[in-house]
C-alpha cells in the first residue's frame, strides 16, 4: 500500500484521515483506542478483543465514552473481519504476539505499530522471524514498528535527542524508578517480583529478561552514533527495609526484600557505554542506602556536551495506574502517519522521523 503524503499536522493532504485498527483492549490498549476515537486525523473503523463478553460491544463504551462517545463500531474476535476492512494501520497491543497474525495482516495491506518489543532492532532479532516479517511486509508493502514509554521512548527518542549534541561520549546512563509501594496486587509483588522474602541471590532470569527487552534498543543507540557494542550484559540487585513498613499490598518485614535493580549494559571496549537501569522500590530506608527517586526517570550523558535529566511523572501514586497507560499507548497512536508513510520493513526508531503530536 502506497502511502500518501504528509502535512505536518499528521493529516493526509489529498484523502481522509486514517483507517484505524485496535487490537485489544487490555489497559493500554483501552487508552489507545480513546486516543484513535479523539484523534482529528484517524479513524477509528475496527476493534480486535480476546474476552468473549467484549464481542459486540461499542469501541466506545469499551474505552468508558459512554453516550455520545459511540463510535458504531463494534468489536471482533475475528482475524478474518479485521483484514477485510483494509485499515492503513493496525495498533497491535496483545500480551502476547501471534506471529501468524502479524504476517498476515501485514500482508494483507495493514501498517502495524506494537508494543510487543521484538521488533526494537532488526539486525539483533531471531533470523527466521524477521525474515518471516520481512516477506510479510514486501508482499503488503508495508511497516511494523515497536515502540512504548520503556522500551521506546526513554530507551530510544529521547536518548537520540541528546545524543545530537555530542562530538565525544564517554557514557550514557538511563535510570528508571518506579514506586510500588501503593500497587495493591499481592500477587504481583509478592509471588512475581518476590518483594517481602528474605535476601538471597538475585534470580538471574529476572535480569535475563529485561535484557532481551532493552539490549535491542541499546544496541540501536549504539549503531545510530556508530560506536557498535562488543556485547550486552544484565545483572541484578536487591536491597532490604531497614524497619517494617505497611504497603497497599500488605507488609514488609524488616530485613526483607523492599527493592531491586536491574542494570542492562551495553559494553565497548571492555567498559559500559550505554546503560539502562531500572530501580523498582517500595521503602526508602533501604539496606544498603540507595538513592531512590520519585516515579520517572533520569538520564545522565557525560560526553563533551554533559547533561544532567531528570523527568518525574508528577501524579500522585494512588493514581498513577489510571494515568500510566498514556505513556505507552499515546507515543503509538501519534506515530500512525508516519509508520503508514515509512518505506516496506521493520523500521526502528532511527528510521521514522520526528513527528509532532495532532493534538487540534
Amino acid at each position: 500500500m502506497q502511502p500518501d503524503p504528509l502535512v505536518p499536522n499528521g493529516f493526509r493532504s489529498e484523502r481522509e484521515a486514517y483507517r484505524v485498527v485496535q487490537w485489544a483492549t487490555g489497559t493500554i490498549g483501552r487508552r489507545a483506542l480513546r486516543g484513535i476515537i479523539e484523534h482529528p486525523g484517524l479513524r477509528l473503523v475496527g476493534v480486535h478483543v480476546y474476552a468473549q463478553d467484549k464481542i459486540g460491544r461499542d469501541a466506545g463504551e469499551l474505552c468508558g465514552l459512554q453516550g455520545a462517545g459511540a463510535t458504531g463500531v463494534t468489536a471482533t474476535a475475528t482475524l478474518d473481519e479485521i483484514v477485510a476492512l483494509g485499515a492503513d494501520c493496525v495498533l497491535y497491543m496483545p500480551r502476547i504476539p501471534d506471529i501468524d497474525a502479524l504476517c498476515r495482516l501485514l500482508s494483507a495491506g495493514a501498517n502495524v505499530i506494537t508494543t510487543c518489543g521484538q521488533f526494537h532492532h532488526p539486525p539483533s532479532m531471531d533470523r527466521d522471524l524477521r525474515a518471516r516479517i520481512e516477506a510479510a511486509c514486501a508482499a503488503g508493502g508495508t511497516s511494523i514498528h515497536s515502540t512504548g514509554s520503556s522500551p521506546g521512548f526513554i530507551s530510544e527518542a529521547m536518548p537520540l535527542v541528546v545524543l545530537s549534541l555530542q562530538r565525544q561520549l564517554r557514557s550514557l546512563t538511563i535510570d528508571e524508578y518506579a514506586d510500588m509501594s501503593r500497587r495493591d496486587s499481592p500477587e504481583l509483588m509478592f509471588d512475581l517480583m518476590g518483594f517481602g522474602r528474605p535476601p538471597a541471590p538475585f534470580e538471574e532470569f529476572r535480569a535475563d529478561y529485561l535484557r532481551s527487552s532493552f539490549g535491542p534498543s541499546l544496541q540501536l543507540l549504539a549503531d545510530a552514533v556508530r560506536l557498535p557494542l562488543d556485547s550486552v550484559r544484565a545483572s541484578g540487585e536487591l536491597a532490604t527495609t531497614a524497619k517494617t513498613v505497611r504497603i497497599a499490598a500488605g507488609t514488609l518485614e524488616a530485613g526483607t526484600v523492599a527493592a531491586q535493580r536491574i542494570t542492562v549494559a551495553g559494553i565497548r571496549d571492555g567498559r559500559p557505554l550505554l546503560q539502562f537501569r531500572a530501580t523498582w522500590y517500595c521503602a526508602r530506608d533501604l539496606e544498603p542506602d540507595w538513592d531512590v527517586a520519585a516515579t520517572g526517570w533520569h538520564v545522565v550523558v557525560d560526553g563533551d556536551a554533559p547533561l544532567d535529566i531528570a523527568m518525574r511523572m508528577p501524579v500522585p501514586l494512588d493514581r498513577m495506574a489510571e494515568v500510566s497507560p498514556a505513556y505507552t499507548a499515546n507515543r503509538a497512536v501519534n506515530l500512525v502517519p508516519a509508520v503508514c508513510a515509512a518505506a516496506p520493513g521493520i523500521r526502528s526508531t532511527i528510521d521514522l522521523p520526528q513527528v509532532p503530536a495532532a493534538l487540534g
